[in-house]
């Protein structure tokens, strides 16, 4: 599993983003309110992503929430997820989202977080 580099986004200041292979055990990333990911898939097969929301994570008291997950269709897929919130995707003991696919032939990731300054 892989630490995803989280990319600033800061207002007024463009950037060319850039994007790592997914990794066949999964990858993990920063968590943050204002943080987002973003998934390329340019294989011949859909691509079912899932970010893990751990047991016990949930910023409403009394409510259970699933693991989302995206789709990202074949050749020229391209999703975005997020915001990565701290309340529900950081895991308690390594601090990240942790993020599968469901197979990561021609999948690329990038993680993004918007700033003021």
């Amino acid at each position: 599993m892989a630490t995803l580099t989280t990319q600033q986004i800061i207002r007024g200041t463009p950037i060319t983003p850039t994007f790592a292979a997914a990794a066949g055990g999964g990858d993990a990333c920063t968590v943050g309110i204002d943080t987002f990911v973003e998934i390329k898939n340019t294989s011949g097969t859909s691509t079912v992503v899932t970010f893990a929301v751990p047991a016990g994570n949930s910023p409403y008291s009394g409510v259970a929430y699933t693991s989302p997950t995206v789709t990202v269709p074949v050749t020229t897929g391209d999703k975005m997820f997020g915001p990565i919130d701290p309340g529900l995707f950081k895991d308690p003991t390594t601090g990240l989202c942790t993020i599968t696919y469901s197979q990561v032939s021609g999948i690329t990731v990038g993680v993004f977080n918007l700033s003021e300054a």
